[in-house]
Order: structure tokens, then sequence, then C-alpha cells
């Protein structure tokens, strides 16, 4: 059975950080291009940052110079480190991972950030 289980949300308040992490089960990260998405009440789910098997990273541009993502292929696991929060940060963050070559991609069950004023 494969799981995405996310952990590290919270409440913060703005100009603070929070460090996300996904711990896979059920399958090998080093397969897989992972990437952390979010999604505010009422809006639709979003790329927050990505990084793929080789460690090539890319971000939303509303998040460069904040964000990290990370991966730590032998302990299967993914972080999103995020300082200078701010309050339209807040959302339910996921987890995603999306193999390389087939058609398999999963996700978490999501964390909830929130980011007070």
């Amino acid at each position: 059975q494969v799981q995405l289980v996310e952990s590290g949300g919270g409440l913060v308040q703005a100009g603070g950080s929070l460090r996300l992490s996904c711990a896979a089960s059920g399958i090998p990260l080093s397969n897989y291009r992972m990437g952390w998405y979010r999604q505010a009440p009422g809006k639709q789910r979003e790329l927050v940052a990505a990084i793929t098997s080789s460690g090539t990273t890319n971000y939303a541009d509303f998040v460069k110079g904040r964000f990290t993502i990370s991966r730590d292929n032998a302990k299967n696991t993914v972080h999103l480190q995020m300082n200078s929060l701010k309050p339209e940060d807040t959302a339910v963050y996921y987890c995603n991972g999306r193999h390389n070559w087939r058609a398999y991609n999963y996700w978490g069950q999501g964390t909830q950030v929130t980011v007070s004023s």
C-alpha cells in the first residue's frame, strides 16, 4: 500500500517559519518527481515547489527566495522549508509523487498551514 504522509503544518505568525515533511511508504521516492502543492479555500490547487530525482528544483514565483524543497532518498522523505511566511501562504499543503516514466501519481492527505497577521 502506497502512502504519502505529510507533517509539520500548524499555526505561525507572519514572518515565521515551518518545515513540512512528507514520508513515503510502499514506493521508492528515488523514482519519483516530488512536489508540494497547496490549496486555499475557494481556490484551485497550485504547485508550490518540485524536485526531480536528480535534485533539480523549481518554484512558483510567489515562494522563490522563501521556500526550499529538498529530498532524502535514503530516508524516503521530502521536505519543504518555509521561511518568511505570509498570511497568503495559508492553505492545505499536499505532497505529490509522480513516477518518472510510469503513470503512477500519488497524493498525501494534506497538512494545514495557517499564517496569522
